[in-house]
C-alpha cells in the first residue's frame, strides 16, 4: 500500500516551508483551518515525523481536512506503530477489530492492543483488557483483565475506572463490595466517562439521594452514545421515583451530541 495522491483541495508543503516553521508556527497552523493543517502533517509525515504519522492517520481515518480514506489510515498507523507510537498501535488494533481499511481480524486487534498496552498507553490497556474481559482474539482471562484495567486505571483512565466498579458490583474475582463499586463509579463520573456518570447516578438513587444523582444524568447528553441513552432512559422510566422519571423524559427530548460510538 503506498500514500495517495494529494487530494485537490489541499495546498502543497515543501519540505523547506516545514523545516523552517518555528514551533509557534505550526501550533498556529494546527489551530487554524483543518485543511491547511493536514497538508503541513502529510508533509511531516511523508518526512519520516512519527508523531505527525500517527496524527495524519487519525485524520484519514476521521476526515479532518480531507476524505476519509481507511486503507490509507490503516497505512500510516501502520508506519508509525512500527516506530514504536502507542497510540498508532492502539489505533491499528482499532482498525482490524471495526474492519477501518482492513477486514475484521480479532487476533491482530488483540495483538496490537497488547503492545500498546505494553508501551504504558492507556487506552491499549482498557482495549486489551477488554479483549481478556471478553475473550476476543485471545482466551478470556478475567483475573488479567482486571490487572490491566487497573493499570489503567492508575493513569487516570475514567473507562477502566468504571469497568472495576463493574467488577466489585458483580463480584468478577473480587468479592461483592457496593461500597467500592461506588467509589469507582464516582471517579469514573468526574473523569468524564458517561457510563461512570450513569452508573454514579443509578448507585445514588438506589441510596435515595435524588437531588444528586439528577444533575448527573443531566450529563448524559454530552457524551453518551445514542444507543446508550435510549437503555439508560428505559431504564430510568421504572423508577419508583417521580423525579426520576421525569429525568427520563427530558433525556428522551433531548438527543445525544456525539454520534455513535467507534
Amino acid at each position: 500500500m503506498t500514500p495517495t495522491n494529494t487530494p485537490k483541495n489541499m495546498e502543497p508543503i515543501s519540505r523547506q516551508q516545514l523545516n523552517a516553521a518555528t514551533a509557534d508556527d505550526l501550533a498556529e497552523i494546527l489551530r487554524g483551518p483543518r485543511e491547511r493543517a493536514a497538508a503541513w502533517v502529510r508533509t511531516a509525515a511523508e518526512g519520516g515525523v512519527v508523531e505527525a504519522q500517527a496524527v495524519f492517520g487519525q485524520m484519514l481515518l476521521d476526515g479532518q481536512g480531507l476524505p476519509v480514506d481507511r486503507e490509507q489510515a490503516v497505512y500510516w498507523f501502520k508506519r508509525a506503530a512500527d516506530a514504536d507510537h502507542p497510540m498508532a498501535m492502539n489505533m491499528l488494533g482499532q482498525c482490524h477489530h471495526h474492519g477501518w481499511g482492513v477486514p475484521v481480524n480479532l487476533v491482530l486487534a488483540t495483538y496490537w492492543y497488547r503492545l500498546a498496552a505494553q508501551q504504558g498507553l492507556d487506552w491499549g490497556m482498557y482495549n486489551y483488557a477488554t479483549a481478556l474481559a471478553l475473550g476476543e482474539g485471545i482466551c478470556a482471562d478475567r483475573p488479567q483483565a482486571l490487572a490491566w484495567f487497573e493499570k489503567a486505571a492508575a493513569l487516570g483512565h475514567a473507562k477502566s475506572i468504571n469497568i472495576i466498579g463493574g467488577f466489585h458490583e458483580d463480584g468478577w474475582e473480587v468479592p461483592v463490595d457496593k461500597q467500592q463499586a461506588f467509589e469507582h463509579y464516582r471517579r469514573a463520573a468526574e473523569g468524564g466517562d458517561f457510563r461512570g456518570q450513569f452508573n454514579y447516578a443509578r448507585l445514588l438513587i438506589e441510596r435515595g439521594d435524588i437531588d444528586a444523582a439528577l444533575p448527573w444524568l443531566d450529563r448524559l447528553p454530552e457524551t453518551a452514545t445514542p444507543a446508550f441513552l435510549a437503555k439508560a432512559r428505559a431504564f430510568l422510566e421504572q423508577a419508583a421515583d417521580a423525579r426520576v422519571r421525569a429525568k427520563a423524559a427530558e433525556l428522551a427530548a433531548r438527543p445525544a451530541t456525539r454520534g455513535p460510538a467507534a
